[in-house]
């Protein structure tokens, strides 16, 4: 499995940087496939085993319409606290990515 690019991951979201962070949740709950196309009890838990997480990430979020959305709002609410999947990554890649992230918007990472 080839690494992230979080460097790149955290610029692509830059372009939501002044949308309010209700306006992202609305869309996220709007359009985001699992809000309407998983039953909550079926979806599988997280091991936190890095590489399968990566894998089931990408099949999770495969085909939604606001993956970068989702991972923006996961990153300003949850920040280093994250679990489970947002924007078709596992928690462990969004707590890496958050530090880049937050560097980028001129902040510490919390």
């Amino acid at each position: 499995m080839s690494e992230l690019d979080y460097t790149a991951i955290a610029a692509q979201l830059d372009r939501f940087a002044s949308v309010p962070d209700s306006v992202l949740k609305n869309v996220v709950e709007r359009d985001g496939l699992c809000f309407w196309a998983f039953e909550r009890a079926d979806l599988p838990e997280l091991t936190g085993d890095d590489p399968p997480d990566r894998e089931l990430a990408k099949r999770l979020c495969a085909g939604c319409p606001v993956i970068d959305e989702c991972l923006e709002l996961d990153l300003r609410t949850t920040g280093p606290d994250a679990l489970g999947v947002w924007g078709a990554m596992a928690d462990t890649d969004r707590r890496i990515l958050h530090t880049v992230w937050q560097r980028r918007r001129g902040g510490e990472a919390r």
